[in-house]
């Protein structure tokens, strides 16, 4: 029997899971979520010995099931292959008490490629699978990292065109230079005026203009996201925290069956939810904890139950968390909810019309998985200076927001059950406010100086994927206001 996937908004909408997978988005708005979450039926002595490849196979194989074994292999061996600078893939290290995930190893340094890399395949797996004529229009917001893994996954891919909003002023200069020199002839980066969430709700509008489909559709197209909201986004992440686990023990670091705790820094909770996921598979894993940084709406709500994007926006030096809607959330509402879409849609009404939503006390009692905490600009900074100076590790700023938020953790609860936390983003995406933070005078240096000098101190060479756009030519100056995104989409498309 396959799995399908229903929208949070609407039960009675079902796909498998290549449908939901090519829609990216119910037509609803909902977001498609599997009818049950599978039972990881691999032994841990099992995994332990697996690549991640193997692992990615085992984990993956259980959420798509409509997916022949050659066609799920053949997209795991295409993505997960020397784009990565490790064969590890996802390595870890121990510093600080701590093991850190470090989830940049590939081609654009961030963790969106571990997800990133594999969409473009799952997705023309699926066009073919179900028949789709129309050449699939990606269509995605990003806050930084997903816009350039998504286009460097999509760049010339048969059949497929991708358009990326960014906000102009909202992302890092190495993330607006790696965005702007994509090359590609289905490509198309716009700036935007506005911050993320902006940018976010500008796609979810696009994608719901139902006479914007038909017109498309006449035009032989059809929109699909690449944004943690595509269920194909989601899949791909359960399978580093499995890999992880599977690691800490093959490594002798813990015993079988030993439960460890997750921190993952969080903007639109698509990675957490990978994480709580991954539990829901049976992974013994004990806290979830939830990192925001200044823009704490996260924090807020499992603090309170109370979900309120009324507030400042504040743009940070964690910029890819710079968000006050997460997407993601929805997928947990609905199950808290106990799978009531009625419930789910009343919510995100309330979410869309006053920016607000309480749940109820009964599913407030079912967050207890989850801790939320968050990181000052002032402590992600001295975060990053102290584990540099008493470990000589290098950590981002969207990691160190994690790592700060997790030693908030042990001190209010004594918990010193050991830890994954992602390590989300290379600090070579970041290296101003890095260097800045480890204490480093930064005036009048260009972001690639600065990369040779966080090299010199970290050790570490600098990356492809940072040298690759040290020299190469700007091949993206669009910029429009938020109402004019439709416009600009179609533009693109010849429309």
């Amino acid at each position: 029997m396959d799995l399908l996937y229903r929208s949070t908004r609407d039960s009675s909408v079902q796909v498998t899971a290549s449908q939901a997978i090519l829609k990216g988005l119910s037509a609803d708005g909902g977001l498609f979520v599997p009818m049950e979450i599978p039972a990881l039926n691999v032994s841990l002595d099992e995994l332990a010995k697996m690549s991640y490849q193997e692992t990615a196979y085992a984990v993956m194989s259980k959420f798509l099931t409509d997916f022949t074994e050659e066609e799920l292999k053949h997209c795991i061996d295409s993505a997960y292959d020397e784009k990565f600078d490790t064969p590890e893939i996802a390595p870890l290290v121990k510093a600080d008490g701590a093991y850190f995930l470090e989830l940049f190893h590939g081609s654009t340094i961030a963790f969106k490629d571990m997800a990133l890399s594999i969409l473009p395949h799952l997705m023309t797996v699926s066009a073919k699978k179900n028949q789709v004529k129309n050449e699939i229009v990606i269509l995605t917001a990003t806050s930084g990292d997903t816009g350039k893994a998504a286009m460097a996954g999509f760049a010339d891919v048969p059949g497929t065109r991708i358009v990326v909003f960014y906000p102009k002023n909202g992302v890092s200069p190495v993330q607006e230079k790696q965005m702007v020199t994509q090359k590609g002839k289905n490509v198309k980066v716009i700036g935007i005026h506005g911050n993320f969430d902006d940018a976010q709700s500008g796609v979810k509008a696009i994608f719901g203009d139902k006479d914007l489909a038909k017109e498309m559709d006449a035009a032989g197209f059809q929109f699909s996201s690449a944004n943690s909201i595509n269920i194909g986004r989601l899949v791909p992440q359960i399978v580093y925290y499995v890999y992880a686990y599977a690691k800490l023990y093959a490594n002798g670091e813990i015993e079988k069956n030993e439960k460890i705790n997750v921190v993952v820094p969080t903007g639109n909770f698509g990675n957490i939810l990978a994480a709580y996921y991954a539990k829901q598979m049976g992974l013994p894993i004990a806290k979830l904890i939830c990192a925001s940084n200044d823009n704490k709406v996260l924090y807020d709500f499992f603090r309170t139950g109370s979900y309120d994007r009324n507030r400042k926006f504040v743009l940070t030096t964690s910029p890819s968390m710079d968000i006050l809607i997460s997407s993601n959330l929805e997928r947990l509402i609905y199950r808290i909810a106990g799978h009531d879409d009625k419930a789910d849609a009343a919510f995100m009404k309330s979410l869309s019309e006053s920016g607000k939503y309480e749940i109820t006390p009964a599913m407030r009692e079912k967050l207890g998985d989850f801790y939320g905490n968050y990181a000052t600009e002032q402590e992600t900074a001295k975060t990053i200076h102290d584990l540099y100076d008493e470990n000589g590790y290098v950590i981002d700023t969207h990691t160190a927001v994690a790592d700060c938020v997790y030693k908030k953790y042990q001190a209010e609860t004594g918990d010193r059950t050991k830890a994954v936390i992602a390590s989300t983003a290379s600090p070579f995406k970041f290296t101003r406010s890095v260097l800045e933070a480890m204490g480093v005078d930064c005036e009048g240096k260009d972001d690639f100086a600065l990369a040779d000098e966080l090299s010199r101190l970290s050790g570490v060479e600098v990356p492809k994927a940072v040298e690759e756009i040290r020299t190469a030519p700007v091949l993206h100056d669009t910029v429009v206001e938020v109402p004019d995104m439709k416009a600009a989409v179609k533009a693109f498309l010849g429309m």
